[in-house]
């Protein structure tokens, strides 16, 4: 297991068959708190849901998705359709495509409530995606530890998301590396996530 405190943005965190750059914090901790709020408050958050061997399950985990346009977005057997993005969405949006050098058109957000609520390994690979398009990842709250397990070679790779950080994955991650945010019982406070991202 590779343990990378801290990493280095200029650095490939991932040893082979994919690219992941993490920047550490983006936002300060005063900027990082007034964006957590206007997120908190103004998202349109849902419960997920998803459908695991045909029984509907709705999480904990609360849910938003906007976008340029009312872009559909299907994974877990369950479609979104994409709400206008925000003032404050749009305003991280273009901090979002200065730092990563990238483009985005939508952005698929998780609010997580404590360290109980997590997401288990998982690929980014929905058929309305760009294939091997780039995905930036932010960290609003609390800390979380998030990892990567190579699908093939099961080597892992851990990175702690610091409060204001961006996570930026690109090139072939999604097709050779899985990803998740494991759960944690030392985690008492929330998270909100955004994930940046383009759909074709």
């Amino acid at each position: 297991m590779l343990n990378l405190f801290p990493p280095d943005a200029e650095q490939n965190l991932l040893p082979k068959d994919g690219i992941v750059y993490y920047f550490g914090r983006v936002y300060d901790v005063v900027e990082s708190s007034q964006i957590f709020d206007k997120l908190w408050t103004e998202i349109d958050w849902r419960n997920d849901e998803a459908f695991i061997y045909g029984k509907r399950i709705v999480t904990k985990r609360k849910v938003a998705w906007y976008g340029d346009e009312p872009f559909e977005y299907t994974y877990s057997k369950t479609t979104k359709t994409a709400l206008l993005w925000t003032e404050e969405l749009l305003q991280i949006k273009q901090k979002t495509e200065e730092v990563s050098g990238e483009t985005y058109n939508s952005c698929l957000l998780n609010l997580y409530h404590d360290g109980s609520e997590g997401m288990g390994w998982h690929v980014d690979n929905e058929s309305e995606m760009k294939p091997e398009g780039a995905i930036a990842s932010w960290s609003f709250g609390a800390e979380r530890k998030f990892a990567f397990k190579h699908k093939e070679s099961k080597e892992t790779v851990e990175v702690w998301l610091e409060n204001g950080s961006l996570l930026l994955m690109k090139g072939a991650t999604q097709k050779h590396w899985l990803h998740r945010l494991p759960p944690t019982k030392k985690v008492k406070t929330p998270r909100i996530n955004l994930t940046f991202r383009t759909i074709v």
